[in-house]
């Protein structure tokens, strides 16, 4: 599990950039580079990191499922992903 601080400030970045998500649009269409380092860093979309949904670890994260590897293997060993099972030869 993450630590409870990580995942708040993720939660915080998600907030800022939806808030200044036009703003930051329009600004890059006028060119206006100046106005946009004038904005908070925290507002830019690369400063966003995946996080599995159920511990919040930003490794090894499924993009498809929205989990970590490690949640990923518990679910698929008890049959909650339809489609998925470990291997095994």
């Amino acid at each position: 599990m993450a630590r409870k601080s990580l995942i708040a400030r993720q939660e915080k970045r998600v907030r800022l950039v939806k808030k200044y998500a036009k703003l930051r649009k329009e600004l890059k269409e006028n060119g206006d580079y100046e106005a946009l380092q004038k904005l908070p860093k925290n507002s830019s979309p690369v400063r966003l990191n995946n996080r599995c949904m159920f511990t919040g670890r930003a490794r090894s994260y499924y993009r498809k499922f929205g989990i970590s590897r490690l949640v990923l293997r518990e679910m698929a060993l008890r049959g909650e992903i339809p489609g998925l099972k470990k291997s095994s030869w």
